[in-house]
């Protein structure tokens, strides 16, 4: 049986881990676009069975190192 504290760790590490509806929510792109990022590996992403999965701290790193101002996400410099 779980107790509240691991059930209050369990839903924190959830929100840690997206999945690809939830991010192209959170980046405000169609999934259509986040499938080319991944397909073409430009987003950091983890295959899980059939689910593409990804870790929010590593998205929200990736966007500060990958983002200069002025470039928009997938556009090739």
């Amino acid at each position: 049986m779980q107790s509240m504290g691991d059930t209050k760790l369990m839903d924190e590490k959830s929100i840690d881990v997206l999945t690809i509806d939830e991010l192209s929510t959170y980046l405000k792109i169609p999934k259509s676009t986040l499938y080319k990022l991944v397909r073409e590996g430009k987003v950091p992403c983890q295959k899980v069975g059939r689910h593409w999965r990804f870790r929010k701290t590593a998205i929200d790193r990736w966007l500060e190192e990958v983002k200069p101002e002025g470039t928009l996400l997938g556009e090739d410099r």
